[in-house]
């Protein structure tokens, strides 16, 4: 029979002025400010179920009037009754419903009375209000996964706090705990890591509260998530959907995992001297199984049990390479081709000078991304004022010169002549760094390719000789044809004496006595 549609406390006022007070129905009606057909039709029920005197009725509560009045007749306790419990599972399922669920229950039951589809809906959610309020929210099988941080803590031998990290997928309610050392952004993408290597895959969604060290901008209707956080997500191809800020309703599954936590693993282990944060998390862990494997009170089965049949198989595999802890920066180009991160520069492709770009810097590497694309990779340095620098990064004329160092470069010198080995030898020993000579031993090896080996070697035993060793002057020898001359014998011997010439303008040595 269908529930009543008046309270139950009205229906026995009325009973109770029937049946004590003795009013007509007409009377009763008005007292109440009901019809008197709703006077007519509790008093028949009444009758009907045998409470035909107040001293009966009077003694009852109102769950038992309830049940007296309107309890299964014994023409609907024939009609085969579904199990709601199994019924509340399923629809968690994707792609489940109702109108599904109850035409497999009229296929279990052939050749029995059976709810049509309106009274099985009623019952089912007449159920569903007999559970918990977390309880009754639709989870899709693999669709989120609950992440939070419980309140209480930890107290270690050290010292210090252990945070407890608390996850909990929606459908099955199968938990994961670890603790950290603090609640840092590291610690909870670490930890969120953990849980999902612990369930053995990805949900569509992962649920946290507005944490500072997750989002960025909190907000009710836009919230923005870390950049950290964000490439954690598309490396992992899920959406991170944060709950609502001062809405603990939305995350109502964690918020129940939190206080199973705390009552069947944090309780247990008050009496424990735990020596590290490492200590407790392994303590911790070893208490999961026992926690996932419990039967749960309003569904007779066990969260691991759930997780299995359920969330298990509608998850995502995990990424093949585990995703590693970077931060984001945004950098720009510098003219000579390179960025700089902590004081280190790293080169990028000459072509993007002036380009900003983005620098992922991990615990190892340091990837610089153009529009979401990598264009350079190098291993992180901590040398601040260095440098790192890939050749393919180099313009052309750039390799070419980097590609000469003073070994090569006395090398090639002494190729042509002992001369020249010996004036470019001298060329990078002026400088306290040799590079910066090598500009003028390659204007060298150009002089070599214009004027040939055998010009260039007599120029620079000329200038080696009066003493000129830059480059502009085996330049302005070469240019001027003296080592010609020199070579032909038509100019005085190198090795006589320069005598100045008489003149009324030169004092000589005798002015200075």
């Amino acid at each position: 029979m269908a529930p009543p549609t008046m309270d139950i406390r009205m229906i026995k006022d009325v009973l109770r002025l029937k049946l004590h007070g003795g009013l007509s129905h007409e009377a009763i009606a008005r007292s109440l400010s009901v019809s008197k057909g709703v006077v007519t039709k509790y008093v028949a029920l009444a009758g009907a179920a045998g409470l035909n005197r107040w001293e009966a009725v009077e003694p009852l509560g109102q769950a038992e009037l309830e049940r007296r009045l309107f309890g299964t007749s014994a023409e609907q306790r024939r009609v085969a009754q579904p199990d709601f419990a199994r019924v509340h599972v399923e629809l968690r399922r994707k792609g489940v419903t109702l109108t599904l669920l109850w035409e497999e229950y009229r296929a279990a039951h052939p050749g029995e009375r059976t709810w049509g589809f309106t009274q099985f809906c009623e019952h089912y959610k007449r159920y569903a209000r007999t559970l918990k309020r977390s309880m009754r929210q639709q989870h899709r099988a693999g669709e989120k996964l609950f992440v939070d941080y419980a309140g209480p803590t930890l107290a270690l031998a050290d010292g210090a706090r252990g945070q407890v990290f608390v996850a909990a997928l929606g459908a099955s309610s199968y938990t994961f705990a670890c603790v950290t050392a603090d609640q840092s952004m590291r610690s909870w993408l670490g930890a969120i890591g953990r849980a999902l290597r612990f369930i053995g895959g990805v949900p569509q969604m992962i649920v946290p509260d507005n944490a500072r060290a997750l989002i960025a901008e909190p907000d009710r209707y836009e919230p923005r998530a870390n950049d950290t956080v964000l490439d954690f997500a598309r490396h992992h191809d899920v959406s991170i959907l944060p709950a609502r800020p001062y809405s603990p309703q939305d995350k109502a599954k964690v918020e129940s995992a939190v206080q199973v936590v705390e009552r069947w693993i944090l309780a247990r282990l008050r009496h424990q001297r735990l020596a590290d944060v490492r200590a407790a998390d392994l303590a911790v862990s070893e208490l999961l199984a026992l926690l996932n494997g419990r039967r749960m009170q309003k569904l007779d089965a066990t969260r691991a049990s759930l997780f299995a049949a359920i969330d298990a198989p509608a998850l995502r595999p995990l990424p093949t390479q585990p995703w590693t802890w970077a931060r984001w920066k945004a950098v720009t180009v510098h003219i000579d081709y390179h960025v700089e991160v902590e004081g280190h520069r790293y080169s990028v492709p000459h072509a993007l000078v002036g380009t900003k770009l983005e620098a992922r810097i991990g615990d190892a590497l340091v990837e610089l991304m153009h529009r979401g694309e990598r264009v350079a990779v190098h291993a992180r340095s901590d040398r601040r004022g260095g440098f790192t620098t890939r050749d393919d990064h180099m313009p052309a004329a750039h390799r070419a010169h980097k590609d000469w160092t003073p070994q090569r470069l006395i090398h090639w010198g002494a190729s042509i002549g002992a001369s020249t080995g010996r004036f470019v030898t001298t060329m990078l020993e002026r400088h306290r760094h040799p590079e910066h000579g090598y500009r003028g031993c390659l204007g060298l090896l150009s002089l070599a390719k214009r004027y040939g080996p055998t010009r260039l070697e007599a120029a620079c035993a000329k200038a080696i000789e009066i003493d000129a060793v830059y480059y502009r002057h085996v330049r302005d020898i070469l240019a001027r044809g003296t080592d010609r001359v020199s070579s032909a014998g038509t100019d005085a011997p190198a090795d006589a004496a320069w005598v100045s010439p008489a003149h009324d303008n030169v004092r000589g040595p005798g002015y200075y006595h």
